[in-house]
């Protein structure tokens, strides 16, 4: 699944990021890492931007850039 694909308020896990170098260099240097948590705390009505948190950090990005973020659904289940 990528990330583009995700709803809002849904949390994944970065399986692996398939983009160029320089594109590369930018996620890394904001914490976009492969096994770190990210979500979606935003979507912009045209669908062309995504806001997401990671560690407490919130970052837009294109929904294309976001095509190219590899991820896994954490599902959350209810504790009581």
């Amino acid at each position: 699944m990528k990330l583009s694909d995700l709803s809002i308020n849904q949390s994944s896990i970065i399986k692996t990021v398939n983009s160029n170098d320089e594109l590369k260099k930018r996620f890394y240097s904001f914490g976009l890492t492969k096994g770190a948590t990210v979500i979606v705390e935003a979507i912009s009505l045209a669908k062309n931007t995504i806001e997401i948190n990671i560690e407490d950090t919130s970052i837009g990005m294109r929904i294309e850039e976001a095509k190219t973020i590899e991820v896994e659904t954490i599902e959350v289940g209810n504790t009581l």
